[in-house]
């Protein structure tokens, strides 16, 4: 570990083992900016009082489904007309920041125009944003982190929850960045936040990581549960500085740990990647977002075996335990597999609310593998569960509860073998397109023959000759014998895996040759000529295929019609066209008299083959 590692770990254990975690003049600026924002604003408001009162009581009344209107902090105006191409006349006025659900996106324009419309009835110098939640959000994607900090501080007039949700989030946020802001690599928000259905009593799920790649001499766990002590604290610092109900439901992860289940493609790091919303990010999280959204993060075989055993002893658990410790490891234990299925199937893994209609379309609608009242089991979980978290199920019924158990266990069952059906599935898949792939390059040598055919000429006049080894011989032999087990149900996996591996050899030690050939066959139409042109010596040249000879001369291409004796300009693409039927005719047929419509071309000319 260098100079450099062991300084910047000796910074972090000392910020750690700091017991003045939230001394006054430490964190003094950040309260007083936070007064200043919310006094400054005020002042605002009490200048104009009567009036914003009037528009948000017409705003409301017109639009019901406003979710929050606030005053935006006169300092951070500039910002808002940097980026949101704001005129700049307005740097003086008060700005009201309204958000509005996304599904009223296309109505914007529309409402703004009838609110600035009320606006004109007074002089105030009033300027009114609407947004949608999707809005705000863009800002952190497009890493303008200060725009949504803004909004997070202006002053509410009226909220639904957003806007508190949010206050309290940037908060808790700008506390830990003063303390560890070195090794924070992302702070990212998600839950029904990052939704737009928040309320003034919803949790605000936050997501920290933390980089630990420079810690070498504390063990991690306890890294983790002393940086975890910390940033809890502020939980309650945070709370009280904005003024609000909602809860800060916190999740701690080290890099390493993280970057771990990024690898294994656990589903709720994935659903966390999809859906969380950077607050602040270096660099880190934004990446990871964009492999999701390509298809590069992909679970692996041996995480995909990990999350299926998640539910094998769900039963077992449910028996001994309370109702909502039953009702959790019910939820749990059936949903992971699912979601496991799915990505074994090639799908991302889907949110709760989406697993059901998933499960249902894909495997009992399209693929019909599943039966329907697995699907319906499945569904009934989530509900169940659902209504639990609501607190409208209080109590359960032996009897129901013992029923929950025994369809969970035939539902995990179920799971399993279609885990298998699956595989087999996809096991056929590979073996069809292995046996495919090698009967039509064998076709482009040896002719459509059936496949003992096939072999015994690929033998006779390839290997024998020794334009091919008794290897691709072998595994010519052992990727038939496979097609044949897999037809009576006698190829595994295994098998398969090393048929797909030998067959990749063969292939394209094929397809080289098939292009060598191609390329033989078409050099034997080619030939270059040299001519004189007002004294001076050119080069021209001309390609033959499928029965047509292209002249090559200076940058013009010319058609030299065999049957027709006549010569005309032709195009690229014309030349690729009979390029590729030359290689489907293999045979070259090239008219003694195409000569002499060159002559006609270029005079007195030389062949310099």
């Amino acid at each position: 570990m260098g100079d450099g590692d062991e300084r910047r770990e000796e910074e972090l254990e000392n910020e750690l083992d700091s017991q003045n975690t939230f001394t006054e003049d430490k964190y003094s600026p950040k309260k007083s900016q936070i007064s200043e924002n919310v006094s400054e604003a005020q002042k605002e408001l009490l200048k104009t009082k009567k009036e914003v009162e009037k528009l948000k009581t017409f705003i409301l009344k017109k639009y019901e489904f406003t979710q929050a209107i606030g005053i935006l902090p006169p300092q951070t105006i500039k910002l808002f007309i940097d980026e949101e191409e704001i005129p700049k006349e307005t740097e003086k006025f008060m700005h009201l920041y309204m958000i509005v659900p996304e599904e009223q996106f296309k109505n914007i324009p529309k409402i703004r125009q009838e609110i600035v419309k009320e606006l004109e009835k007074t002089k105030d110098k009033i300027w009114i944003q609407v947004k949608t939640p999707v809005d705000v959000w863009e800002n952190c994607l497009d890493s303008k982190f200060a725009l949504t900090e803004a909004i997070a501080m202006s002053y509410p007039i009226f909220d639904k929850g957003i806007l508190g949700a949010l206050r309290v989030a940037e908060i808790h946020k700008s506390l830990v960045l003063q303390k560890f802001e070195k090794y924070v690599v992302s702070y990212v928000v998600a839950g029904s936040l990052v939704r737009g259905d928040t309320v003034p009593t919803s949790d605000v799920d936050i997501f920290i990581v933390i980089n630990d790649t420079d810690v070498k001499r504390m063990p991690r766990l306890e890294l983790k549960e002393r940086l975890r002590g910390i940033i809890y604290q502020y939980i309650q610092e945070a709370t009280a500085l904005a003024g609000v109900k909602n809860l800060l439901n916190v999740q701690v992860y080290l890099l390493t740990e993280f970057w771990e289940a990024v690898k294994d493609a656990h589903p709720v790091i994935f659903t966390f990647i999809r859906d969380g919303i950077p607050l602040h990010d270096r660099s880190t999280f934004m990446p990871w977002k964009a492999l999701l959204k390509m298809g590069k993060l992909k679970p692996s075989p041996e995480a995909i075996d990990m999350f299926m055993s998640m539910g094998d002893k769900t039963a077992q658990r449910a028996k001994m335990g309370l109702l909502d410790i039953v009702i959790r490891d019910l939820y749990w234990g059936v949903l992971t597999p699912t979601q496991a299925i799915i990505m074994l199937y090639g799908l991302p893994p889907p949110t709760t609310k989406e697993a059901p209609e998933v499960l249902r379309k894909v495997f009992v609608e399209k693929e019909k593998m599943l039966e329907k009242k697995y699907s319906d089991f499945f569904t009934k979980v989530i509900q169940i569960y659902k209504d639990f978290e609501h607190e409208k199920i209080k109590e359960i019924k032996g009897a129901e509860l013992d029923k929950l158990i025994e369809g969970s266990e035939e539902y995990l069952n179920r799971l399993k073998e279609l885990k298998e059906q699956i595989e087999k599935h996809a096991q056929e898949k590979t073996i069809n397109q292995i046996h495919e792939d090698m009967v039509n390059l064998l076709e482009a040598v040896t002719g459509k023959k059936v496949p003992a055919a096939q072999l015994e000429e690929f033998e006779e006049n390839f290997i024998k000759t020794g334009k091919f080894s008794q290897q691709h011989l072998r595994i010519l032999k052992e990727v038939l014998a496979a097609k044949a087990e897999f037809k009576k149900g006698k190829l595994d996996a295994q098998k398969v895996d090393d048929a797909r591996k030998s067959a990749s050899i063969l292939i394209n030690d094929l397809i080289e040759y098939t292009q060598r050939c191609d390329m033989v066959n078409l050099e034997k139409g080619r030939m270059r000529l040299k001519y004189k042109k007002d004294g001076k010596e050119h080069t021209a040249e001309i390609l033959s295929a499928n029965g047509k000879t292209f002249l090559f001369v200076e940058k013009n291409i010319r058609k030299i019609d065999h049957a027709g004796h006549k010569v005309e300009n032709a195009t690229m693409e014309e030349v690729t066209e009979e390029v590729e039927k030359q290689k489907v005719k293999k045979t070259l047929e090239i008219s003694s008299h195409i000569f002499e419509l060159i002559k006609k071309e270029l005079g007195d000319y030389e062949i310099i083959l």
